[in-house]
């Protein structure tokens, strides 16, 4: 293979378009606090020279072609339905992407988002590496999946087991999954995880406002899988118990948004339950210095990736309430009080000990400082598995198959 690379990107449902014109001027997208997996894609693009087509997910088609990068936003058919339809969807969208990248005539294509897995192995029999990037874990951990699941899941075992390449994944949860769907014989997974510049959340307060009240925030997509309406019955409940000093904050948006508003008016606690919807960077920030922890509530049926708030958490200082079904509780379990999925109570008791035992907050919160440094580490950034899996695939091109691979390996013992 020549040392000039040609790589399509199949990307998440993010703003990769707006993402690179922010590049070009040399400035992160504001729109996300953390440095955007496609910001990376363009790094190492370039400093490797290779010719790149990333293809996000998005509703409303786009497409700047500007050099060596070809960035397309291209809509999910049906995506946002259930069913057949969405089954349908996902194999037009991962069809549409093999054929992008025959026409692209790719050298290595890397996926995150969108597809069906077991299709990718199409172009692994076309002799094009591939790498899947494992954002999200393949299945619900704590359910059984259903027929149609575990089919999709069958066919999906050979691209891990031997077709990829290679394979970027969050650590736990995710990689985990990879390794059991394969058989323990998976190929080398490359971990990462979410990468933020130090200024971000740099001089924060080190406990939110003085108390009380205590603030308790949630953050992130607004859906009833997410937890949501869960806050509400517990916030009903503290109040009930005439817990007036701790007070919920939510940030973000969602199809729940709406409902979840009213549901607070009807349990009449819009003095202590604050729906924001979505806050510009700045007020995002400062959300997390106003507050004293944060909660993700996430229920069974959501299949969660790793969850960046957990990183911005744990660098804004603050201890997390969550349960084993984040993904990113094996990184950062210090700072974290684990609760048993769904169980409100254990929620409501689990805030109750942070807001009381202000020896447990300490503990909690003083563990997030050296936590919070791996989040600082670009040798441990998507960008940089990236790097280190195109350097194999150029040392397979030039010495063979006996030469590389050891960088994979060394960094798959990691997990």
């Amino acid at each position: 293979m020549a040392a000039k690379f040609r790589i399509l990107y199949a990307a998440g449902p993010g703003n990769v378009i707006g993402t690179y014109r922010c590049w070009r001027k040399g400035e992160d997208d504001p729109a996300v606090p953390d440095v955007a997996y496609s910001r990376q894609f363009f790094d190492v693009c370039t400093e490797l020279g290779a010719e790149a087509w990333i293809i996000a997910a998005q509703p409303k088609p786009d497409l700047v072609h500007d050099g060596q990068f070809r960035i397309e936003h291209r809509p999910i058919p049906f995506d946002g339905r259930g069913g057949l339809a969405f089954h349908v969807g996902r194999l037009r969208y991962s069809l549409g992407l093999v054929c992008s990248a025959v026409r692209f005539r790719a050298d290595i294509v890397v996926v995150a988002h969108g597809i069906h897995w077991f299709v990718l192995t199409l172009l692994a029999w076309l002799g094009v590496k591939v790498v899947p990037s494992v954002h999200n874990t393949l299945w619900l951990p704590s359910i059984s999946p259903k027929r149609s699941a575990r089919l999709l899941l069958r066919l999906a075992r050979p691209l891990f087991a031997r077709q990829s390449f290679a394979i970027l994944s969050h650590p736990g949860t995710c990689a985990r999954q990879v390794i059991e769907l394969s058989g323990g014989e998976s190929r080398p997974i490359v971990p990462f995880v979410p990468l933020y510049r130090k200024a971000t959340f740099a001089g924060l307060p080190a406990r939110g406002e003085s108390r009380p009240p205590f603030r308790v925030l949630f953050a992130g997509r607004v859906e009833p899988e997410k937890g949501v309406f869960d806050l509400v019955a517990i916030a009903r409940e503290l109040a009930d118990r005439g817990r007036t000093d701790i007070e919920f904050e939510v940030c973000g948006t969602g199809s729940a948004l709406e409902k979840l508003r009213e549901s607070v008016v009807e349990a009449q606690l819009t003095s202590r339950f604050r729906c924001h919807g979505r806050l510009e960077m700045q007020e995002f920030r400062e959300m997390f210095g106003r507050c004293h922890v944060v909660i993700l509530p996430t229920r069974s049926e959501y299949s969660e990736g790793f969850n960046a708030v957990v990183s911005e958490a744990i660098l804004s200082q603050r201890p997390v309430i969550t349960s084993r079904l984040c993904p990113a509780l094996d990184l950062v379990r210090n700072a974290v009080f684990e609760v048993e999925p769904e169980n409100l109570a254990a929620y409501r008791d689990a805030i109750l000990q942070l807001c009381d035992n202000d020896s447990l907050y300490e503990e909690k919160r003083r563990a997030c400082a050296s936590l919070g440094l791996q989040f600082h580490d670009w040798s441990r950034g998507w960008g940089a598995g990236l790097r280190r899996i195109l350097e194999d695939v150029k040392c397979l091109g030039a010495a063979g198959m006996a030469t590389c691979g050891d960088r994979q390996e060394d960094a798959s013992k990691s997990l």
